[in-house]
């Protein structure tokens, strides 16, 4: 079992450098910590980046996981690899792209960019953001799945993920305490298809839904709440079509034993316990797959 400590980063592609940049400090609200003319990194916590923008085809996403020890990242490595999965080394140059001591590259059944580090650099200085929008931290991600029952069976007999709850087919999966880490949505292609940031206060969410409306940024859900995290949310459109939230308030299971995963029907009401409608493709798609 490969032990993942935590959800690193995440890495995307975009055609215009510039435009994502001034999203990600002015909308946003993350803060930039490093810029050069193929890549910006920002963070949004106490990591020392947690997003980077890189000049290449926007479809082009990765992220990163942590993994304990170097031991622990070539006993992963080796247990991919006997899984008759392909795994790549990376070179000393994309070690140093991501900050990372070493890191190793692979895909999920989907073919979604996936990479284990280990040392992954930490913030020397505290987290200052460019907006108050009441971030604490980058927390999950939603990935695209062209078939969310191989990607769970991939991902929770290889690695700790453990199921928190399903939504029809796409489950919502965590590695600690956490609600979930990553949600895989019914889809027909890879990549990201969310990235989440908590933020301190459901006050806070509610200035940022005021702030994005006033800004002409796309609200795509919410505000809402969540029946399966609990979690208050705010979905909004960002560069290159990614789709950002804003969530409070997410369930923390310390149960683990007597914890048991839910089956929350494919229909608008198991995403939205208010009765917000989204305007997201793989959230309505989740409820055409599973009809």
């Amino acid at each position: 079992m490969i032990s993942l400590d935590d959800i690193r980063y995440v890495r995307l592609g975009t055609a215009n450098l510039d435009d994502a940049v001034s999203y990600a400090t002015r909308i946003l609200g993350l803060e930039l910590v490093q810029r050069d003319r193929a890549a910006a990194y920002l963070r949004s916590d106490q990591r020392e980046h947690t997003l980077v923008y890189t000049i290449e085809d926007a479809r082009q996403h990765s992220v990163g996981f942590e993994v304990r020890s170097a031991a622990d990242l070539d006993a992963a490595a080796a247990r991919l690899e006997q899984a008759r999965i392909r795994v790549r080394a990376a070179s000393v140059a994309e070690c140093e792209q991501r900050h990372v001591d070493r890191a190793v590259f692979f895909a999920d059944p989907t073919g979604n960019n996936l990479e284990l580090v280990v040392r992954p650099a930490h913030g020397n200085r505290r987290y200052f953001p460019s907006r108050d929008a009441g971030i604490t931290g980058f927390s999950h991600i939603g990935l695209h799945s062209r078939s969310p029952r191989e990607d769970e069976e991939f991902w929770t007999s290889l690695f700790n993920a453990r199921v928190s709850d399903w939504i029809g087919d796409a489950p919502l999966l965590r590695i600690d305490p956490v609600h979930h880490r990553m949600a895989l949505f019914p889809s027909k292609r890879s990549g990201v298809q969310h990235i989440n940031h908590q933020v301190e206060s459901i006050d806070d969410l509610m200035r940022s839904y005021y702030f994005l409306k006033q800004q002409n940024v796309k609200i795509l859900f919410g505000p809402g709440r969540h029946p399966t995290s609990g979690a208050v949310f705010l979905y909004f459109e960002g560069p290159d079509g990614m789709v950002y939230e804003y969530s409070t308030g997410v369930r923390i299971i310390t149960d683990e034993e007597g914890y048991r995963p839910r089956q929350f029907p494919a229909e608008n009401r198991s995403f939205c316990a208010w009765g917000a409608v989204p305007e997201i493709p793989e959230f309505t798609a989740t409820e055409a797959h599973c009809a």
